[in-house]
């Protein structure tokens, strides 16, 4: 056996049994010649972003490594081993493959030792609005609107500061009472390019773009999208589409997601097209594939973001009106974390005592 064979090895399970399982042998170890192996699964949704790799069917070495059906190398699974206890070698990934697995798993312990990263979550807060003129300053159980978020934000464990950004002194003067508060330039076409001036003067490493009118956002979701910076340019969250209505809405924003966690495009279109299923209803449809929902919070390094304002609107943002998708064409990786959390936005006066509803449950549990 030797480096980057594929062996058979008896690996612990959850039951504290044993159970012999392919791996790849990444390292021989001095001195007595123990082998370092990554275990190979064929659940491929346990892909760990960044660090674990999926070898397929079309890979030129799959053949090989005598696998039967796609698989996923799992450089979070390490096991050592003296030679004595593996089962025996039956195949081999190629050179490359074996020289980049290292090179990943040697990257990944060198973060594990970097400071972590310095993040601002920064709101944008505009006055002007069609169909709910002033939102971020209504009311809601005694509050502003803003002031709920805010208060959310902070609860989560990895940002170093919440900013309010704003082009309009009501919102400021309100914000600057319970936060930090910025003022911007009026003219600015979406959130994100607000976000971006604030960041241009701020010293952080990353940002996250979180939407000032979900006053019920999971603080632990803010932190899963904060922790995928770790290992990504840009980041976001997706949770499953529970209802028919959802699944048929163009404005609740759909997506596709590889196996490696990176978004594969996002869509007001249901999105994938079931072909087998496409006659029965959406109930039937949504049993028979994990739909995703797209949740408008967006994490960015800094000099993601500060480049990714600089570039024109792209030809599939237009056409969806969905700013992600500048991101994906300027060959920007967006990686998506699944939360089981949902938004409630409040969009409309009338969301105003539906919320009110839920805070009461919430404090009552």
């Amino acid at each position: 056996m030797k480096e980057g064979d594929v062996v058979l090895t008896p690996f612990p399970q959850a039951n504290r049994q044993t159970k012999n399982r392919p791996a790849v042998v990444l390292r021989e170890l001095p001195p007595f010649g123990d082998l370092l192996v990554c275990g190979i699964s064929t659940q491929l949704h346990q892909s760990v972003q960044g660090l674990d790799e999926v070898i397929s069917p079309t890979d030129p070495d799959f053949l090989a490594t005598r696998l039967r059906k796609a698989s996923l190398i799992r450089l979070g699974y390490l096991v050592t081993l003296p030679r004595t206890e593996f089962v025996g070698s039956i195949g081999e990934v190629s050179a490359e493959r074996h020289a980049r697995l290292l090179n990943r798993l040697g990257e990944f312990l060198l973060r594990m030792h970097r400071p972590p990263l310095k993040s601002l979550g920064i709101i944008p807060a505009r006055h002007a609005s069609s169909r709910f003129p002033g939102k971020p300053l209504a009311l809601i159980a005694g509050k502003p609107l803003i002031q709920h978020v805010v208060e959310r934000c902070q609860r989560a464990k990895s940002l170093a500061e919440i900013i309010v950004a704003t082009d309009d002194v009501r919102i400021y003067e309100v914000a600057q009472k319970f936060c930090r508060a910025e003022m911007t330039a009026a003219e600015h076409p979406s959130g994100t390019d607000r976000i971006a001036e604030v960041a241009a003067r701020c010293d952080c490493d990353a940002v996250l773009n979180i939407q000032g009118d979900e006053p019920l956002i999971d603080p632990a979701g803010i932190d899963a999208v904060a922790g995928a910076l770790a290992q990504a340019e840009m980041s976001t969250a997706a949770t499953p589409i529970r209802s028919p209505e959802e699944y048929e809405n163009p404005n609740v924003v759909k997506v596709v997601v590889s196996a490696a966690g990176q978004a594969l495009y996002f869509s007001r279109r249901t999105i994938p097209y079931l072909r087998e299923a496409a006659s029965r209803s959406a109930h039937e449809q949504l049993a028979a594939f994990p739909f995703l929902k797209h949740l408008g919070i967006y994490g960015y390094r800094r000099e993601t973001l500060l480049r990714l304002v600089k570039f024109p609107v792209s030809p599939l943002e237009a056409a969806e009106k969905l700013e992600q998708l500048r991101a994906l064409e300027n060959g920007i990786p967006i990686a998506v974390v699944k939360v089981e959390y949902d938004s409630v936005g409040v969009d409309v006066p009338e969301d105003v005592g539906r919320v009110e509803r839920l805070l009461k449950s919430e404090m009552r549990r």
